[in-house]
């Protein structure tokens, strides 16, 4: 990756009237801005539809894209809609997203517009359902009985149909045919609008990173149709599942709750379904940022059922063997490692033998007794530098509440006068990294209120901006950075 920057904004996080952020009007806007600022890339948080705790990494499907974000204008623009179909929803207003009210009402809308487009987009539909063939058909059955038990787990529905019994698929294919149509069609518009705005960010020079986890989620599309790649009891339960040991996060470990991979039937395919799936990110985005990359060389595992995650174990992952499987069926793909945490000399070794740039990230740099990796002068030339990312406090946040903060003011000098966030930002784009990602909330100087995620907490993923929120002339700001440091052409 050439010397470059990039803003780190979730979709969810664009101001929009109807609750949650979409591929609307203000995504446009957004790409407008970045532009403007002289960026080259946009940042996202993984587009699948959320799932248990409206985690984006823990998603009803690794291929399907998130119904909320679904623009509901561009609907009315359309046909599909008339605005008094969804003016008047209480959609939870304009500060943080409120999950309850967005999941109690948006499918409700998106059933109108599916009434309204399925015959005029007929053949459309019939096409996007060959081309997606491969991973669509189980996730629109698997939404249709999702609602069908009333959005129970996989593993409490009848059982013919939780193991996938050829007579029960067939039987449920055709009595809940009109649903799996509709979330056909929700499929549709989701590829339909991104790809669309993909398209217009790409040719004002902006490239999308996207993300995705390293696991599936438990509840998912995924484990429920693939559970041959899983670690699995023969009643489909996991054997172990996915977590951290105790960190500076927690004393008690993150407790993730996924099912862990059978590497050894993955590489007896070839790794076909991982292959898929790095293909299928790469519909989407134009890089790919691959979480826990240090999984792929150990990864940790707890007991299914443990109460949290301080008795786990590590295991061998399957190091370089994947990612040679991946570069011989998909080529040099550009993917992001983020290779944090409890890093190990064998980690650092498939890091470098990858050729993949890893991660640095500012706020964990600030020990006076410590050179750290993580401070910027550090920083190697192939890598990418954030303040924090979408787990960390941000940067006012975290400045606040940071033990050495006044060995991290001294380093980073510094002063009210500029703005703290603007001498951590400067300080950074000053790096070696070949590339720099700062998040939006560090751009616009906001303090803990604007978190992102606190690992281990429920009620994340909420922060939204205000509209207005690209004023006061941080694009022209931000263009004189980037040029300072040399970060665009």
């Amino acid at each position: 990756m050439a010397r470059s920057s990039g803003i780190l904004m979730h979709i969810s996080s664009l101001p929009s009237p109807y609750g949650i952020g979409t591929m609307g009007e203000e995504a446009y806007k957004f790409v407008d801005f970045l532009k403007a600022a002289g960026q080259n890339f946009w940042q996202i948080l993984p587009l699948g539809p959320t799932g248990a705790g409206d985690s984006p990494y823990q998603s009803f499907s690794t291929f399907a894209g998130n119904p909320y974000f679904i623009d509901l204008d561009l609907l009315e623009k359309s046909g599909y809609l008339s605005r008094s179909d969804y003016e008047d929803i209480d959609w939870g207003g304009s500060a943080n997203v409120d999950y309850d009210k967005i999941f109690k009402n948006r499918f409700k809308v998106l059933k109108i517009a599916y009434m309204n487009a399925r015959e005029p987009l007929r053949a459309e539909l019939k096409e996007f359902r060959t081309q997606n063939e491969y991973w669509l058909e189980t996730y629109a059955m698997f939404m249709s009985l999702k609602f069908h038990f009333d959005l129970k787990p996989y593993r409490e529905w009848d059982e013919d149909i939780r193991l996938r019994k050829s007579e029960a698929v067939e039987l449920y294919r055709e009595s809940l045919a009109d649903e799996i149509d509709f979330w056909v069609f929700v499929q549709y518009m989701f590829f339909k609008q991104w790809n669309a705005l993909k398209k217009y960010a790409n040719l004002c020079g902006i490239k999308i990173i996207g993300d995705i986890p390293i696991y599936v989620a438990e509840d998912s599309a995924d484990s429920w149709s693939h559970s041959e790649i899983l670690w699995l009891d023969e009643n489909l339960t996991p054997v172990r599942v996915a977590g951290c040991p105790p960190d500076a996060f927690t004393d008690e470990g993150q407790l993730w709750g996924n099912p862990l991979y059978d590497w050894d039937a993955l590489k007896k395919s070839g790794y076909d379904w991982w292959i898929k799936r790095i293909e299928g990110a790469f519909k989407l985005y134009d890089v790919v940022r691959i979480d826990h990359f240090r999984g792929f060389e150990a990864f940790y595992t707890v007991p299914y059922g443990a109460p949290n995650a301080r008795g786990g174990e590590w295991l061998k992952g399957p190091g370089m063997d994947l990612f040679r499987a991946v570069r011989e069926k998909l080529g040099d793909v550009s993917v992001i490692a983020e290779d944090l945490g409890d890093l190990t000399q064998e980690v650092y070794a498939l890091l470098r033998e990858s050729g993949y740039p890893g991660m640095k990230v500012l706020e964990f740099g600030f020990d006076p007794n410590i050179d750290s990796e993580y401070l910027p002068h550090n920083y190697p030339k192939n890598s990418v530098a954030y303040i924090g990312t979408h787990d960390n406090p941000t940067v006012i946040g975290w400045l606040e509440s940071e033990p050495n903060a006044e060995f991290a003011k001294e380093y980073l000098r510094l002063n009210d006068e500029e703005g703290l966030n603007w001498g951590c930002i400067k300080a950074l784009m000053a790096s070696p990294a070949d590339t720099v990602i700062i998040q939006m909330q560090d751009l616009l100087g906001i303090g803990a209120e604007g978190r992102m995620n606190t690992p281990s907490q429920l009620g994340c993923w909420r922060w939204r901006a205000e509209k207005g929120y690209l004023g006061g002339g941080i694009a022209d700001k931000m263009y004189k950075i980037t040029r300072t440091y040399k970060r665009f052409k």
